[in-house]
């Protein structure tokens, strides 16, 4: 059983709570990892684009309005079929981390597939610029027992998959763990916003991920705490939900409480603490 907290991180620059920017940039990888049959289905696969070609632009004018340094996980397939996206972030100061190669389920993929996702991830990343990735995220959020092991095995710093606590914590599985920085689906923009003609799925109002990640903000301002919010650049790119994040963001910066940090600076600011209370 994981040792809950006792006290709350001191964050830089004296700021009372900690945020993480955090985008996934799936592109086709989000669609031929969920069937290969995707490779015909041309207008599908343009939305994934969709979040290369205008996506991610808009977000890093964003980011670089206000000096925001972010956390972008990265598909191997994205950062073969589009490399000029890793060397944008990397120019503007941003973390890449791992996300898997063909975003891939973990749950529904088998052990040697799961080996697979992982090396062929790292091994584009390399081939694009990028340095070893710091952190994972699995796709769809499901990490099993194997790919957890593969974590350890690679050396990653942290995982960025699971939901066990609201605040960074050790994931553990079978006697060992793992530096985890939670997510959660209400702090995810595509059960929001996502739609596909084959599942559905919801097109909400913009204005409530305004008014609901403001709700989680002013909570974890109130506890001294991390959150992590989780978009996707063909989801949020959209121009009237990509209004709403500016007005977010916005809002954050104007009170000056905020440490926006990437997530491997979160990694190396927490860990000490969390290995100190486990002692």
């Amino acid at each position: 059983m994981t040792k809950p907290h006792t006290t709350h991180p001191q964050w830089p620059q004296q700021k009372s709570t900690a945020v993480s920017l955090t985008f996934d940039v799936d592109a086709e990888a989000g669609y031929l990892g969920e069937s290969p049959s995707y490779a015909r289905r041309l207008t599908s696969l343009s939305e994934g684009r969709f979040g290369v070609v205008r996506g991610v632009p808009r977000i890093l004018a964003l980011l670089r309005r206000h000096d925001i340094r972010a956390t972008f996980f990265v598909p191997g397939y994205t950062a073969e079929q589009h490399p000029g996206v890793v060397e944008l972030l990397l120019r503007d100061g941003h973390e890449i981390g791992h996300h898997g190669h063909m975003h891939l389920r973990s749950d529904k993929a088998s052990p040697e597939a799961q080996t697979e996702e992982i090396e062929r991830g790292l091994a584009a990343l390399q081939r694009a610029g990028a340095p070893k990735p710091a952190g994972y995220r699995s796709s769809s959020w499901e990490l099993t027992p194997e790919t957890f092991e593969l974590l350890l095995a690679h050396g990653f710093a942290y995982d960025s998959s699971c939901m066990g606590d609201d605040r960074p914590y050790y994931e553990q599985w079978n006697g060992r763990s793992i530096l985890e920085i939670p997510v959660h689906w209400s702090l995810d923009d595509y059960p929001m916003f996502g739609w596909s003609i084959d599942n559905g799925g919801n097109f909400t109002h913009p204005r409530t991920l305004v008014d609901s990640w403001l709700a989680e903000y002013a909570s974890a301002r109130r506890d001294g705490r991390h959150t992590s919010f989780t978009m996707h650049p063909e989801v949020i790119g959209r121009g009237a939900r990509f209004e709403q994040l500016e007005r977010f963001v916005e809002r954050l910066v104007a009170d000056g409480d905020v440490w926006f940090a990437r997530l491997d600076e979160v990694a190396a600011h927490v860990a000490p603490q969390l290995q100190r209370e486990a002692k």
